[in-house]
């Protein structure tokens, strides 16, 4: 699930920093609070899927 919303989010910031620079702003703040829930899971020993 996690991985799931990880490549959803990876993909619509691709979209947003072609499309639109605010949107692309945003959609990075996304993605990097999804790259710190899976340092997180992952510091903390737990699977990720």
């Amino acid at each position: 699930m996690l991985w799931t919303i990880f490549v959803i989010l990876l993909i619509l910031w691709v979209l947003g920093m072609v499309t639109s620079t605010l949107m692309g702003g945003f959609i990075h703040l996304l993605l990097l609070t999804a790259v710190a829930v899976v340092l997180t899971r992952v510091i903390q020993g737990r699977r990720l899927l």
